[in-house]
């Protein structure tokens, strides 16, 4: 079973439909046991870190994601759920995270030309960093679908994967049994597809 964690952030249902149209048996919920018995998780988000760290905080599902990822569960976050895996965020005030992957999230702003539209949303390129079992079907030039005005930085090692956006912006980062897309998977077509099955099939290990 791959769990969708619902702590009142994000459009859930497509995410499950997608999960579903790839074979994947998918639930969507806030109950801690359900979480903890799952064989896959996932941390959705849309919106601002802050709220959502708040709401994660206020369901105690903060200390159950940290558990999952101590069992060795793979967890993959999606967007703000990416972001809320590294140790803190910059986006409007100074906020703390999960602290599973290194890192901090700042704003696109700092790095993309003066020209650019933001938020960046639009279809961009992987630019894989570092082989991981989720990217086992991407090609070079496959392209996913982004919406993000802040970004993950200093993520070293845990760094996956780039996507050019007038600079190189974060795409995805891993450490253990703990991923991230800063893209949406789920709108992504086939390639999103892809990843999606891959994590689903993946145990764990990099």
């Amino acid at each position: 079973m791959t769990v969708i964690i619902d702590y009142g952030v994000g459009n859930l249902f497509s995410l499950a439909h997608s999960l579903r149209s790839v074979g994947a048996e998918a639930s969507v919920t806030g109950d801690a046991g359900e979480i903890l018995r799952a064989d896959h998780v996932i941390l959705p988000g849309v919106g601002a870190f802050g709220d959502a760290a708040a709401k994660l905080r206020a369901t105690g599902l903060d200390g159950v994601v940290k558990a999952v990822a101590e069992r060795g569960t793979p967890i993959m976050g999606i967007c703000l759920g990416m972001q809320l895996l590294l140790e803190k965020s910059y986006e409007f005030g100074e906020h703390e995270g999960l602290g599973l992957i290194p890192g901090e999230v700042r704003p696109i702003a700092e790095v993309i030309p003066a020209d650019y539209k933001i938020p960046h949303i639009g279809w961009n390129a992987l630019e894989i960093v570092r082989p991981h079992p989720i990217f086992k079907d991407v090609r070079p030039g496959d392209c996913v679908y982004f919406v993000h005005s802040f970004y993950g930085v200093r993520c070293g090692p845990a760094l996956l994967a780039t996507a050019e956006y007038g600079a190189h912006l974060t795409a995805a980062v891993g450490r253990g049994n703990v991923v991230g897309c800063q893209f949406h998977p789920e709108k992504s077509g086939d390639v999103g597809l892809k990843i999606l099955r891959a994590f689903c099939e993946w145990e764990g290990t990099a």
